[in-house]
């Protein structure tokens, strides 16, 4: 029996999407679409011929991450492969086809494929729903899938999507779009971009950290006369005045230059008052959790406090009850089961620890705050 000879496909995917090319010949098959790539030549590996078919076809290179199963025979001589493959280097430019596009899962299905390639969008899809880990959060679990963020849900999404529309009707920036849900019965949220900070090793200017307790007031005021039954994950705050957000910290917030440009992870929205908010944010903004001097603490504060209107006394003033509270909903999310990766990252014992070193720390931050300004 002959050989067939191998043609191999690139099933390129970035950010959970997947790169398709659409065909300009032969004319029986222009203007449907396939994965970019073409035979495998007498002394080439499939991965060889599929790097040197992607850089003819759109100039630029990928690396195989893995083949999807089964073949699919071309007419009698040939037979598909279709492997993912990620971009290396380069942006792809069609030379060989008049049009490419970036797919994901849900869109699989609204361009007209060659019929060999179809077989493997099944595979493919799931592949693709697994998304791109993304940093940021403090419990983990969130993928991206091109412009949207996917995660896991609970009995509050419902009215963290509720207040999510509410704020943004009533003009709020930086407000993610809720877009339902996936295949996997996971939320569908903006992907919301801009610069990320991890407060571990680097600081928040103050004119962001002003700017991101300037938001939280733009927050309250927007909610104000929103009401909704919940339930809400509830933090162990004590009474509550208002509807916020209740984890606003740069792990949770990007920013494009001095400002606030996407707040996400809105799970822990709900009841809440400013102060704890603003304590919240001191905590990880300033941030208070580890020592960056007194002066510099007092500092950022004292930032933090006319950002939202108060001052600097009175989110002092709830820090220590706002992280016990913390911790406490941390111990919940452990017997729950919820709390992703808090528990590898050592938690709560590590905030606890943290806790005792500030409130060491906080006669010197206060004495720094009274000497910048007699009103604290």
């Amino acid at each position: 029996m002959k050989v067939r000879q191998q043609v191999v496909g690139a099933a390129i995917v970035r950010h959970g999407t997947v790169l398709t090319a659409r065909r300009t010949t032969p004319p029986a098959v222009a203007g449907r679409w396939e994965f970019p790539g073409g035979k495998v030549e007498p002394g080439e590996t499939p991965d060889d011929a599929l790097g040197r078919e992607v850089a003819e076809e759109l100039g630029c290179a990928v690396e195989v991450t893995g083949w999807l199963a089964g073949e699919v025979p071309i007419g009698d001589r040939h037979v598909l492969r279709v492997a993912t493959a990620r971009l290396t280097a380069g942006k792809p430019r069609p030379t060989e086809h008049d049009q490419v596009r970036w797919l994901t899962p849900e869109q699989l299905d609204v361009v007209d494929w060659l019929e060999p390639d179809r077989p493997f969008l099944a595979e493919l899809g799931e592949t693709l729903l697994d998304g791109e880990q993304l940093a940021g959060g403090n419990v983990g679990g969130a993928v991206r899938i091109g412009d949207t963020v996917r995660r896991g849900t609970g009995p509050w999404t419902v009215a963290v999507h509720a207040l999510l529309a509410h704020v943004a009707t009533a003009g709020l920036r930086a407000v993610p779009r809720v877009h339902g849900f996936d295949g996997r019965g996971r939320e569908v949220l903006d992907f919301m971009a801009g610069e990320v900070i991890d407060v571990d090793t680097e600081l928040l200017s103050e004119p962001r950290v002003r700017d991101l307790a300037a938001w939280t007031r733009e927050l309250h005021e927007a909610a104000a006369g929103f009401d909704h039954p919940g339930p809400w994950r509830h933090l162990p705050l004590g009474p509550t005045d208002r509807l916020g957000h209740n984890d606003l910290a740069p792990y949770n917030v990007a920013f494009e230059g001095d400002h606030v440009a996407g707040v996400f992870d809105w799970d822990f929205a709900g009841p809440t008052t400013a102060s704890m908010e603003l304590a919240h944010q001191a905590w990880n903004a300033v941030p208070l959790f580890r020592d960056i001097g007194a002066e510099a603490s007092a500092s950022r504060v004292r930032a933090l406090a006319e950002g939202y209107g108060t001052t600097p006394q009175a989110v002092l003033d709830k820090v220590v009850a706002r992280v016990r509270g913390s911790a406490d909903a941390v111990r919940a999310m452990v017997r729950d089961g919820t709390a992703g990766g808090l528990v590898a990252a050592g938690e709560p014992a590590r905030t606890e620890e943290a806790l005792a070193a500030l409130i060491a720390r906080l006669p010197a931050i206060e004495a720094a705050l009274g000497a910048g300004d007699p009103r604290r």
